[in-house]
């Protein structure tokens, strides 16, 4: 299970720890914030390519493939559905996330389809694309801290 514990701090500023990893999201600027950390949208965004880096590196390092290196670059866009042809569903607006990623190091062609294809296999990916539940409940007296 992934935890994360939050506080909101001054503003828009947001304290997170995660296992013992102190970091921040903000807004920027001219959104109210003080511009000193992502969003969570632009966190959200960057854990996408993270993630398919990641994965690239420890499926390389498990074929003994010469990967020297992993750029990658993503976007996200909300698109209002109506807009969006490639969406027959119900929902109002669609998620678009782009990656376009470089392997370096002597890879063959194939090696590059193949690391491709599973960087797009992520865990992030999948839990993007998966059914998602959302639950969100008072704390009762003291906020309840997972471990």
């Amino acid at each position: 299970m992934a935890v994360a514990n939050l506080v909101l701090t001054e503003g828009l500023k947001v304290g997170i720890t995660v296992r013992d990893v102190d970091f921040i999201a903000d807004e920027p600027l001219h959104d109210g914030g003080t511009n000193e950390g992502p969003t969570p949208v632009e966190m959200l965004t960057a854990s996408l390519g993270a993630c398919a880096a990641i994965t690239a590196r420890l499926y390389a390092n498990r074929k003994g493939w010469p990967l020297e290196g992993v750029e990658v670059s993503v976007s996200h866009q909300k698109i209002k559905a109506a807009d969006y042809p490639a969406y027959t569903g119900e929902s109002d607006f669609v998620n678009e996330f782009r990656q376009v990623i470089t392997f370096k190091g002597d890879l063959t062609d194939e090696q590059k389809q193949r690391l491709l294809e599973i960087a797009g296999k992520c865990p992030v990916h999948k839990i993007l694309n998966q059914p998602n539940f959302m639950f969100e409940e008072l704390a009762v007296d003291a906020p309840q801290q997972f471990e």
